[in-house]
């Protein structure tokens, strides 16, 4: 059996107690990286007793991942294997996928736990009252594929959340500030760290603020999304609905402008004319 375990992105009083018995029951353990895993599993004997009894350690990465995968046969998967990247969420933004995707095929029984994921906390911390959101991730690291995916993406109608590293978050904010300039922000730094430290302002705002040692850190940002410009001019609405238009007319030009559904619009109308 295949058991994906998340692992604490930072705190470590952040392992679950259905983790922590995973972990003692592991006989192979695949890992982001050999070394993370190990300081992990003796933190958690050292403090809290973990008693495991893991025989093998097999490094599984992004460049090693379709290697491995084609080395299994099914019945490496007859003992109890864990696989655990080496902060968050196995699959979110990490390895993990290409593993359950074999157990599907070759009907081998997994199960995946819940736990700590760096986007959701910092969704949750943000303050954003939207029920949805758009997860990016990394944007790409050649400038003319990450101006074009961030062109992009900054036009959805939700909160985009984006993961970057210290060294190119001042370049980030300074994209941002091109492209989106009075849209609000979100930052998280550190998340559940020593050091965690939350900002909010626009891009400008944050780089002023951001600077220096604040830097460096592992960074979620999140991006309020397009309709809160859009629908700051409420004034173009009332002006929508006074044109001497159909109703069905004046919800498509409605619908544009605030990215809402036709329908809705539509409704809207209806109702004030009634």
């Amino acid at each position: 059996m295949l058991t994906l375990l998340p692992t604490p992105i930072g705190n470590i009083e952040d392992i679950s107690l259905r983790a922590f018995r995973v972990l003692e029951e592991a006989e192979i353990l695949l890992c982001e990286d050999t070394r993370v895993a190990k300081k992990l599993l003796h933190l958690l004997s050292e403090r809290h007793g973990l008693k495991h009894r893991v025989e093998k350690y097999i490094a599984f990465h992004s460049h090693n991942e379709a290697d491995l995968i084609a080395s299994f046969t099914p019945g490496f998967f007859d003992r109890n294997v864990v696989y655990m990247s080496d902060a968050g969420m196995p699959g979110i933004s990490d390895p993990g996928a290409s593993l359950v995707a074999y157990c599907q095929t070759h009907e081998i029984p997994y199960t995946v736990l819940p736990g700590p994921s760096a986007f959701v906390t910092a969704y949750a911390a943000s303050g954003f009252p939207h029920t949805r959101f758009l997860f990016y991730g990394f944007l790409p690291h050649k400038s003319k594929a990450r101006e074009e995916e961030l062109r992009g993406v900054v036009n959805e109608p939700y909160p985009v959340i984006f993961y970057e590293s210290p060294h190119r978050l001042e370049k980030f904010l300074k994209e941002l500030e091109s492209v989106v300039p009075d849209r609000t922000i979100f930052a998280a730094k550190e998340i559940t760290k020593k050091h965690e430290r939350f900002f909010k302002g626009t891009a400008s705002e944050l780089r002023r603020e951001i600077a220096g040692n604040l830097l460096k850190g592992e960074w979620v940002l999140v991006l309020s999304p397009s309709e809160e410009k859009k629908e700051r001019g409420s004034v173009t609405s009332s002006e929508i609905g006074s044109l001497d238009l159909p109703p069905r007319q004046k919800a498509k030009l409605l619908a544009k402008l605030t990215g809402r559904s036709v329908k809705a619009c539509y409704e809207e109308f209806v109702r004030k004319e009634d």
